[in-house]
């Protein structure tokens, strides 16, 4: 919406001046394949649904009253799934209102934090909204994050990893030198795609006390939906991160999101078992596109980044999108010939593919 500066006289100064993230489209086109925002391509577990269900039908105030503000239930269930103790939980309205929550608990200090320059567009978007000054470090010309670079003075450090949009991950072991290296600041792990092949800074939870980790539901589960986002750290970071939920939205997850998250935590075969068919797409599509003259980077995520030497990145969205096909296009320095394609199910990724092969050839 436009909105004349005659107008935009009510609006609080700061205001006037952001520059909102913009999510992926969400269009309404007949037949449409969407391979642009990341979703899983299959549907949560079976027991997600029963347990909405039980929450309709078996609690007659299920909404009349408010839900549990603590959430107990959910940070049970992750807790148990993380091996970690309910006391380095949080949860909140997806990871994207944790993330706020992160940079008002952490991220308002007197040095700038450090991000890669090619990463998670809310990450500026954050930084500008809570008055958080920054510094871009540049990844390498492989995409690669350089550990080395992040030994300067900084006032926190935020990480996505794998990253997006690039899909490329950081090991482990690289990550304990980021911790090790700046022991009195936060490290954020930003963990959206970790499921689908990289590891997770989960395990060092208990090592270090200024490691924050942020996983979501809305990938791996299935449940983007419902807007479920969790953190994981020791007891005195969470406890930073429940007074600014509770100094904002004390209810920030309804009764139906808490019983369906709940649900996908136990049972954790089914879970496994999706990531693993995505795993072994994404493998098959990056072959296939690979055959047929595309680079693409090294992806341990749901989605791939891919360029093609002898077409211009946009126009191929162009063109599959004329298909009913949508990737998403970033129209950014240094990435503006890469095309992000969330991997689908092995019958979308051919579409993908043979639409591709009539376009190139």
């Amino acid at each position: 919406m436009n909105v004349t500066n005659e107008k935009m006289r009510f609006w609080s100064p700061e205001v006037r001046e952001l520059e909102p993230y913009v999510p992926g489209e969400q269009p309404k086109i007949q037949n449409l394949l969407k391979l642009n925002t990341n979703e899983n391509p299959y549907p949560p577990s079976p027991k997600v649904k029963a347990a909405v269900e039980t929450v309709l039908v078996d609690q007659a105030d299920a909404l009349r009253l408010y839900p549990d503000p603590d959430a107990s239930l959910l940070k049970q269930a992750i807790a148990k799934q993380q091996h970690l103790s309910v006391e380095q939980v949080f949860v909140g309205n997806g990871s994207d209102e944790v993330l706020a929550h992160i940079f008002k608990a952490f991220f308002i200090q007197d040095e700038p934090i450090l991000y890669p320059d090619i990463s998670y567009s809310f990450y500026p978007v954050y930084s500008q909204f809570f008055g958080v000054q920054t510094k871009q470090i540049p990844l390498n010309d492989h995409f690669e994050i350089v550990v080395e670079d992040y030994q300067q003075n900084n006032g926190g450090i935020i990480i996505a990893n794998p990253n997006a949009p690039t899909s490329v991950a950081l090991s482990l072991t690289n990550i304990e030198k980021i911790l090790k290296n700046n022991p009195d600041r936060v490290v954020v792990i930003d963990e959206a795609y970790v499921d689908f092949g990289a590891e997770s800074a989960a395990s060092l939870v208990n090592q270090y006390d200024n490691l924050v980790v942020c996983q979501t539901t809305s990938k791996s589960r299935s449940l983007a939906g419902l807007r479920v986002g969790y953190a994981l750290a020791q007891a005195h970071l969470i406890a930073a991160l429940e007074a600014v939920k509770n100094s904002f939205n004390s209810y920030p997850i309804d009764r139906f999101a808490i019983a369906a998250a709940v649900a996908s935590f136990e049972d954790q075969t089914y879970f496994e078992e999706q990531c693993l068919k995505v795993i072994q797409s994404r493998e098959q599509l990056i072959e296939q596109l690979e055959t047929i003259g595309f680079d693409v980077l090294p992806s341990k995520a749901n989605f791939i980044f891919v360029t093609h030497p002898a077409h211009v990145a946009i126009e191929l969205a162009k063109a599959l999108r004329e298909q009913g096909i949508i990737v998403r296009h970033f129209n950014k320095p240094r990435i503006n010939q890469y095309l992000r394609i969330t991997v689908g199910t092995d019958e979308q990724n051919q579409r993908l593919v043979n639409t591709l092969k009539l376009f190139i050839n």
